[in-house]
């Protein structure tokens, strides 16, 4: 690896240093010290996007476009680099990362895309009618950036989901100055990623201040961050209580601000009759494999089956655990996710009910699979077990009957994803549970596992709380744009006046 981290702030365009610093623990490799945000720099930081966004703000769809391409050139050429440090810092294998890598750089160009054909501008215009009763005016409307945006980023992807990923991609689709809170898990990944950033905004003529980036371990900087009065909106991945907490200091802000956080979900699997009988085994094998994919750190993990309690659903869980119990430790992102792990895994199997299948012996930073089954009554008495474990943790739910399942669906909190393994014999049953999984969930699978997140312009990801904190988003795909939008109406406007998207309309 030729890159050297140096533990600096990016700050418009600029490497700062601090006197107070946080030790990085890489899963290979010596820790290396990486400087500490502080109020003084968050506001430089903050200050800075203001001030470039009132050119970036205002440049035009191509030069943004060619910004975002250009980002996405400098990432792929210091690819293997990006890969090796990441490696070292996450524990992810190589051809995970050179996979997200390409999802990073193929969402960048999906927005270039996205924003030249022009459709997310929804420009509207109702031409004026003098002989109306009563008289009405020109009216144009079109989405406009809202202003400088907050990132945060994620342990559980370095890439897609941080420092470059798709809240930033769809910031600066929007026109959005951003500022980058990096996550101290990966930050040596977050400093070469900026790197690539400031690079191509120095090449395309980018007012520096369009993007920094602040490296810090305490949640004081994360809380300045998010109060600061030029911050328009803040975009997060991560955990439940740390989402929760930053949308509270957004919502009580002189003038708050919207906080898209996607904070995770169980993203359960219900196993309808008919396949379950015909392809149990096979759909419990590639439930165990997704499950435990990655050491099951990801949002879309499905950690929940719901079936009918039988014969059928005895073999579903067996075969499960056999594949779960072919799957030795791991690594995962930090020892503080793995403590949480051991944690959520004691409460699950100490849960009155809950049979242990499968509990592997892990210990310091590694995850091991664990699977446990429960009864429907047991598991609607007990709420806490439909609470996420972020790992390789499943349950098996089986239900006394199709009501029971009903009512399990019925009790769902906010999902990313809900599942349906059927086959043609179970659709009836099916449809009688489509309307209550829609409600749930903001994106419904048929026969497959959500652990695969596609970039896409129908995609969703997101949902109704907890999974999200705004329902009507999504974090992933190209309507993820629309959060750093606003509508504007202009009335009777000369056309010398309006945004140069407009002039040419009417």
């Amino acid at each position: 690896m030729t890159f050297k981290p140096h533990g600096k702030h990016l700050i418009g365009g600029e490497w700062i240093g601090t006197d107070i610093s946080f030790s990085s623990t890489p899963v290979s490799g010596e820790p290396i010290e990486y400087c500490e945000a502080n109020d003084d720099l968050i506001d430089q930081a903050v200050k800075s996007a203001e001030a470039a966004f009132w050119t970036y703000g205002y440049a035009t769809r191509r030069d943004r476009a060619g910004f975002l391409n250009k980002i996405a050139d400098e990432i792929e050429k210091r690819g293997s680099d990006i890969t090796a440090i990441a490696s070292a810092e996450t524990g992810l294998p190589e051809a995970r990362l050179e996979g997200e890598r390409g999802r990073t750089t193929g969402q960048l160009r999906l927005f270039a895309r996205h924003i030249l054909d022009g459709d997310y501008l929804d420009r509207r215009h109702d031409a004026a009618n003098p002989d109306a009763t009563p008289p009405s005016p020109d009216l144009k409307m079109v989405q406009r950036p809202i202003g400088p945006v907050a990132v945060f980023g994620a342990s559980n992807f370095p890439l897609a989901f941080s420092t470059a990923g798709g809240d930033t991609a769809s910031a600066l689709a929007a026109g959005c100055p951003v500022v980058v809170k990096g996550h101290p898990a990966h930050p040596g990944t977050g400093e070469i990623i900026a790197e690539a950033i400031a690079a191509a905004a120095e090449k395309c003529g980018i007012h520096p201040g369009v993007f920094s980036l602040l490296q810090g371990a305490s949640h004081e900087a994360g809380s300045a961050l998010v109060t600061h009065q030029l911050i328009k909106a803040v975009g997060f991945t991560g955990s439940l209580a740390g989402g929760k907490a930053l949308f509270d200091l957004c919502a009580r802000r002189d003038e708050p601000i919207p906080f898209f956080g996607e904070l995770g979900s169980v993203n359960p699997n219900f196993l309808m009759p008919d396949a379950l009988a015909n392809r149990g085994e096979d759909i419990a094998r590639g439930w165990a494999g997704s499950l435990s994919m990655g050491v099951g750190q990801f949002c879309t993990n499905p950690g929940i089956v719901i079936t009918l309690a039988g014969p059928e659903s005895d073999r579903f869980a067996d075969a499960a655990a056999k594949a779960l119990g072919d799957v030795g430790p791991s690594p995962m992102l930090t020892e503080g996710i793995a403590e949480a792990f051991r944690r959520g895994r004691g409460n699950v199997a100490g849960t009155d009910g809950v049979k242990t299948l499968v509990k592997a012996a892990s210990e310091g930073r590694e995850g091991a699979p664990a699977l446990f089954t429960v009864s429907g009554k047991d598991f609607l008495d007990h709420p806490g077990l439909s609470h996420e474990v972020f790992g390789p943790l499943g349950i098996v739910v089986m239900a006394a009957n199709a009501q029971e399942m009903r009512a399990i669906a019925e009790r769902l909190e906010g999902q990313l994803t809900c599942t349906l393994h059927l086959d043609d014999d179970d659709i009836e049953f099916a449809q009688s549970l489509v309307p209550l999984l829609e409600r749930k969930a903001g994106r419904l699978l048929a026969n497959g596992f959500a652990t695969g997140v596609a970039v896409a312009d129908a995609m969703v990801h997101g949902g109704p709380y907890p999974a999200s904190t705004n329902f009507g988003a999504t974090s992933v795909g190209s309507l993820a744009i629309r959060r750093f939008l606003r509508p504007v109406c202009y009335q009777s406007m000369p056309s010398a006046l309006l945004p140069e998207d407009l002039r040419h309309i009417g």
